[in-house]
């Protein structure tokens, strides 16, 4: 059999392989970059960039779960002028895909942080998190509301040429309408889901282990629920879908392509074994070589029921 093609597209985007590093887990790349092979990674998703710096949540902000971990970090974040003068220089020597998240308390935030960085050639695409569980203003409050998420996307649209990802929220009632906004109002992908809401109490204080009192749930505990996601999402849009949630092998990879995604990314895996990422593959290419796949991307949306 010839060589396995690992590529896959996001819209106009294309990524040499389909396994992505989720915002707010691998820093702004440097961080992790003494632990792994950063070139090798298909794409890099940075941690969430607002317009000022954030400090974020006062301690305890992490706390992990069984099968997993809440976080309620709150968008620390150093700010677009700290992020263009300080990460922006490192990035530019990382030969992977870079990927701008961007958080806002309002739509003009969005908005403006989008145009000020669509000039940097580094950042090739942008990923909008609507949808923050552990912040006070903004998050929840945009992904769950689907004509907020409408709005954004038009008006983040409107601000660049390049290629932008609403990342999604399960954290409502029906994901996949908020999906078809996005896809309307001109988003040329989503990635699903955000973590899920969760808490935990110290039995003996009987005070919440998070300082928050609530965080973002992640890890292999919420896998199922990111699966079934991003199936539903999958049947009814054409845009592509990165599927997120509780991945930390190989085959939980080829499981949400087979569901519907086109590429993936890894998050809480990424503070276990920060070389997950490039571990995986190798064993892609082995699967597909054993099943005659020439192109791992024939694998998305290929479930059969």
């Amino acid at each position: 059999m010839s060589k396995v093609d690992l590529s896959v597209k996001l819209g106009k985007l294309e990524l040499k392989n389909p396994i992505m590093f989720a915002s707010g887990t691998v820093g702004y790349g440097n961080e992790i970059s003494k632990f792994t092979d950063l070139s090798k990674i298909g794409a890099i998703v940075t941690k969430s960039v607002s317009l000022k710096p954030r400090k974020g949540n006062p301690p305890q902000r992490i706390f992990e779960t069984a099968s997993g971990m809440l976080n309620a970090i709150g968008l620390a974040n150093v700010g677009v002028e700290a992020f263009i003068k300080e990460k922006i220089p490192f990035l530019e020597e990382v030969k992977s895909t870079v990927i701008c998240n961007i958080a806002a308390s309002t739509i003009e935030e969005y908005v403006e942080c989008t145009k000020i960085l669509t000039n940097e050639s580094t950042i090739k695409g942008f990923e909008i998190n609507v949808s923050c569980p552990n912040v006070k203003e903004g998050g929840l409050q945009f992904g769950n509301d689907v004509n907020a998420v409408g709005r954004i996307t038009e008006k983040v649209r409107a601000a660049t040429d390049k290629p932008v990802i609403i990342k999604l929220s399960p954290n409502n009632s029906n994901i996949v309408e908020f999906a078809k906004t996005a896809e309307k109002e001109g988003a040329d992908a989503v990635s699903a889901i955000n973590t899920l809401v969760g808490t935990a109490f110290d039995i003996y204080t009987r005070k919440p282990k998070i300082k928050n009192i609530t965080g973002g749930l992640s890890g292999p505990a919420i896998k199922p629920v990111a699966l079934a996601k991003v199936l539903d999402i999958s049947r009814n849009v054409d845009i592509p879908i990165i599927g997120i949630g509780g991945i930390s092998s190989w085959k939980d990879v080829i499981e949400f392509m087979i569901a519907g995604a086109s590429a993936v990314q890894l998050g809480t895996i990424n503070f276990v074994n920060p070389n997950a990422g490039i571990e995986m593959l190798d064993e892609l290419v082995s699967y597909c070589k054993e099943n005659q796949i020439e192109k791992l991307s024939d694998l998305t949306a290929s479930y059969v029921l």
